[in-house]
């Protein structure tokens, strides 16, 4: 019995794979996606907060970058462009879901004596989970603005060009996102 065996397509620069990929060469596409696969789930990670939806959102950002190759202009920004449709992708689950799903808030119980108690965690990692639990609270447009330029450590002008946006208006966001994280981390750690 014969095995087939995919090419392997492991050579070449960036722009080269992109050339080939917009010729119809799905291994060029896939080794594209393959080096740049963990970066965009973190991206759709900070966005969407759940593994699910980010899985989710990469999948649908992975389709619509195939389906669109051939209209990428310049093949050396093919980094920022596929970033912009992760961005939308993230932007457009949240909103379906957004519309979908109602939340159904549980009445506390008002005896906090019948409540197991908890030795509360103390540390880095309780920092952590602080962090976590206000960055959840900011708004999709805070969480992208945060995630490229905090977290990914992009440049305003990279940001800007990324979300098709002025300089000004990122660093306006920015400043309005920082706020809303601080007050966030208040509520949450008190």
């Amino acid at each position: 019995m014969t095995k087939l065996v995919r090419p392997t397509v492991r050579s070449g620069s960036a722009a080269a794979l992109v050339e080939r990929a917009r010729a119809g060469d799905a291994d060029a596409f896939e080794v594209l996606l393959d080096t740049r696969l963990d970066r965009a789930y973190r991206l759709a990670l900070a966005i969407t907060r759940t593994d699910w939806d980010a899985r989710d959102a990469c999948q649908e950002a992975w389709i619509a970058a195939w389906r669109e190759l051939p209209r990428l202009r310049d093949a050396a920004r093919f980094d920022a462009w596929l970033d912009r449709i992760v961005v939308n992708e993230c932007r457009m689950l949240l909103r379906r879901r957004k519309a979908r799903v109602r939340e159904i808030r549980m009445e506390e119980d008002p005896d906090p004596a019948s409540e197991p108690s908890t030795p509360s965690p103390e540390g880095p990692l309780a920092d952590a989970d602080l962090v976590r639990a206000a960055f959840a609270r900011l708004s999709v447009d805070q969480r992208i603005v945060l995630a490229l330029h905090r977290g990914d450590g992009r440049p305003v002008a990279e940001v800007a060009h990324l979300l098709g946006v002025p300089a000004g208006t990122v660093m306006w966001r920015l400043f309005n996102a920082r706020r809303a994280l601080e007050k966030a981390l208040a509520e949450v750690s008190t």
